[in-house]
């Protein structure tokens, strides 16, 4: 099943269904008044909500609505446009050395054992399609090609092996970063915030059942392209370089908590040893050209770069839509 807001001029937008393809669209609600009209007020009830939409879904993918309307991704807000919980995860190894050294920093001693976490602001999330404003570029402003899940209300305690019940759709994320901003804001011990703007998830949220054998053991195993003003950035699999799976992050967070149907999980920025994939995300890049010739020479994002973010299956097809964001300075 394949799910998106639309933006409606609410907070909250339209709950959308979508077919496999992403070439039609149809609002439950209006043909089942009984639905819910938001992505939040559907996690809310997933267990009575999602076999309707799911029988839904099978006939908007057999032409069987008569309801159905052409799919317009630039009308689509992110799934959630604003969620009780974000909260990101770093489980490639390879980042977290690699933006580490850029800042001058060590990696946690438990690097291999302990996950990374953080939580974001959630409070307003960009539309996949919106501009990225920013208000100086000395900020140092960067892009962080993600995946990330929507989780069920999920239980203190949960181990890892029983996570995966509790995730109900997977999407993609950009989480934007301000480099600049980070070394200070951590060096006063209390986390990212100010470094941390608004991130924008893909215009599609999906099952887990579309992903076929790519999703398994909590990790989506398809490459994760990005482009650069046009250009190909990077296309690492999101795989098998996953030290932590979604299901050992979640546990982690559900440790001394639960957490709240629609709270957000992200992956942290997709990465590999293997150069010849590129990076998800420019700090990546610099600290190999740094390791490389001793300098820096890639900028972080001008005024006018545009990223572009989307993952396809095994025929070519575009499977959460993609995230297309254009930096411009803050009106």
């Amino acid at each position: 099943m394949k799910l998106a807001t639309l933006q409606n001029g609410t907070r909250d937008g339209q709950l959308m269904l979508v077919s496999t393809d992403m070439t039609l669209s149809c609002i439950p609600s209006e043909i089942d008044p009984s639905l819910p009209t938001t992505a939040q007020s559907l996690m809310d009830d997933w267990s009575s909500f999602a076999p309707k939409l799911e029988a839904m879904s099978q006939k908007l993918n057999q032409g069987q609505l008569q309801e159905a309307q052409a799919f317009d991704p630039k009308q689509a807000h992110s799934f959630l446009p604003r969620a009780y919980g974000w909260i990101d995860g770093s489980a490639y190894i390879n980042h977290i050395v690699l933006v580490r050294k850029a800042r001058g920093a060590q990696p946690p001693a438990t690097l291999e054992t302990d996950p990374l976490v953080y939580q974001g602001g959630s409070d307003t999330f960009l539309a996949p399609r919106a501009d990225i404003p920013l208000a100086s570029l000395e900020w140092g402003c960067d892009f962080e090609s993600e995946i990330a899940v929507v989780l069920d209300d999920t239980p203190q305690g949960v181990s890892a092996e029983d996570v995966g019940q509790y995730v109900r759709l997977v999407m993609l994320c950009n989480d934007v970063s301000l480099r600049n901003l980070i070394p200070p804001e951590l060096a006063k011990g209390f986390g990212f915030l100010t470094s941390k703007p608004s991130s924008a998830f893909s215009p599609c949220a999906v099952t887990p059942d579309e992903l076929g054998e790519h999703w398994r053991e909590g990790r989506l195993h398809l490459p994760l392209i990005t482009h650069l003003n046009g250009e190909q950035f990077g296309d690492p699999d999101a795989g098998p370089e996953m030290h932590f799976s979604f299901f050992d992050i979640i546990a982690h967070i559900c440790k001394t908590r639960s957490l709240a149907a629609g709270t957000i999980v992200g992956s942290g920025t997709i990465s590999n040893k293997d150069r010849s994939r590129g990076s998800s995300c420019l700090a990546e890049k610099r600290m190999i050209e740094k390791i490389d010739t001793g300098e820096f020479s890639t900028p972080f994002l001008q005024y006018g770069d545009q990223v572009k973010i989307e993952m396809f299956n095994d025929k070519g097809k575009s499977i959460f839509g993609y995230i297309e964001q254009k930096v411009v300075p803050k009106g």
